[in-house]
C-alpha cells in the first residue's frame, strides 16, 4: 500500500489534450517523448497521473483521451490547479487571446498580446508561461493542440468575454 497522492501534473494535462484532439493516432510513448522533447519515463509517469484523475484510458488496449472529462477539467479546473504566469515583454507564439482561434473574434488592437515565449516566435508581446517547457514547440507541429491549448490559456488568464469565447470553443473542440 502507498501513502503517496498522486496529483496531476500541467504536462499531464498537456498529453491529455494532445491524445485527445488526435483520437485517430495511435500514440505509442516513444513517439509522445520524441513530440514533446521528454524522456520514456516522463511520459509513462503523465500517462499513469492522467489515468488515475481519469483523463486518460489505457482500458482498450491503446491510449486515448475520456474527452468529456478533459473538456470538464480544461474548463473549470485547469485556472485553478495551473494558475496563469505572466512575465515581461517578449518574442514568441500568440496564445490566448493573441492565438488565430481567438483573435479572430475580436478586433485588432496595439496592445501587446500574451505569447509564449519562444525564439521561433514571431509576435512581440507580454509572456504567458506555458503549462510546460515542451508547449511551443509541441504547438507548431498540430494545430488543433495549439489551438486548445490557446483556448486553455484563455480560460486561465483572459478576461470575462475571453473566457466565454473561449469556453464555447472549447466545448466544440474536446
Amino acid at each position: 500500500m502507498t501513502d503517496k497522492q498522486l496529483a496531476l501534473k500541467p504536462f499531464d494535462f498537456v498529453l491529455a489534450v494532445k491524445i485527445g484532439v488526435n483520437p485517430q493516432e495511435d500514440f505509442r510513448f516513444a513517439r509522445l517523448a520524441e513530440i514533446f522533447g521528454v524522456s520514456l519515463s516522463t511520459i509513462h509517469g503523465a500517462i499513469k497521473r492522467a489515468e488515475a484523475a481519469r483523463i486518460l484510458s489505457r482500458s482498450a488496449g491503446s491510449v486515448r483521451a475520456i474527452n468529456s472529462a478533459v473538456r470538464e477539467f480544461a474548463i473549470h479546473g485547469a485556472k485553478y490547479a495551473f494558475p496563469a504566469t505572466t512575465g515581461p515583454s517578449t518574442r514568441g507564439i500568440p496564445t490566448a487571446i493573441g492565438a488565430p482561434i481567438l483573435a479572430q473574434h475580436f478586433e485588432s488592437t496595439t496592445a501587446l498580446v500574451p505569447v509564449w515565449p519562444s525564439p521561433d516566435g514571431r509576435s512581440f508581446g507580454f509572456e504567458l508561461v506555458p503549462l510546460h517547457p515542451s508547449v511551443p514547440r509541441a504547438a507548431q507541429d498540430d494545430e488543433a493542440l495549439y489551438a486548445v491549448l490557446a483556448l486553455v490559456d484563455a480560460v486561465r488568464a483572459g478576461a470575462a468575454r475571453e473566457r466565454e469565447i473561449a469556453i464555447t470553443e472549447l466545448q466544440a473542440r474536446l
